[in-house]
């Protein structure tokens, strides 16, 4: 009996684990930008030497053969492409380049907290809060399902916030599910 007037107290307070955390903003699901960590296939046409697959790496650049190092960070396909060929044009190794970029490896989300096997999940395109629990198991039976915490980079910031079930995940994303409190 006086653990359901403490659980009813809990729940009049809204004392709920999680429940303090401000909203997190809505992720774009616009075009994705590239960051440190994901890789990308560029095709140059006419040029195998450099066609290839190629990281992001710590500091936001891909390192080309012939090109060096061009920023990528922040950029979506089409301005990598955009990029790559007038770094081509610069420096006089091809008139009109045609090049293609296209993401092979998307930077991880980390699920944490109550799922089967928390952990690193690949991310894919359209993930949700309710769809990384999935990727890592499921929910346990202590599991608050109803939103997660989510941290997320954001123009250099570290965000947290409350985040619903049908809210979209971004690549470097680390959600927390939280234990029921019953």
């Amino acid at each position: 009996m006086r653990a359901l007037g403490l659980f009813l107290v809990l729940l009049a307070c809204g004392c709920a684990p999680g429940r303090d955390l401000p909203p997190l903003p809505v992720a774009s699901t616009a075009e994705y930008h590239l960051g440190p960590g994901d890789a990308v296939r560029l095709i140059v046409f006419g040029e195998d030497a450099m066609t290839g697959e190629f990281r992001v790496n710590d500091s936001g650049s891909v390192a080309l053969p012939l090109l060096g190092s061009v920023r990528a960070a922040g950029l979506t396909t089409r301005g990598l492409e955009a990029a790559v060929a007038a770094a081509l044009t610069r420096a006089r190794l091809l008139r009109d380049p045609s090049v293609t970029a296209e993401i092979t490896v998307y930077r991880p989300i980390f699920v944490l907290g109550e799922v089967n096997k928390p952990g690193q999940y690949s991310y894919q395109p359209g993930m949700t809060v309710v769809t990384a629990a999935a990727v890592a198991g499921g929910f346990t039976y202590r599991a608050v399902e109803a939103y997660a915490s989510v941290v997320r980079a954001v123009d250099g910031k570290v965000l947290e916030g409350k985040a619903a079930r049908q809210a979209f995940v971004q690549p470097g994303d680390v959600i927390t599910f939280f234990e029921r409190r019953f």
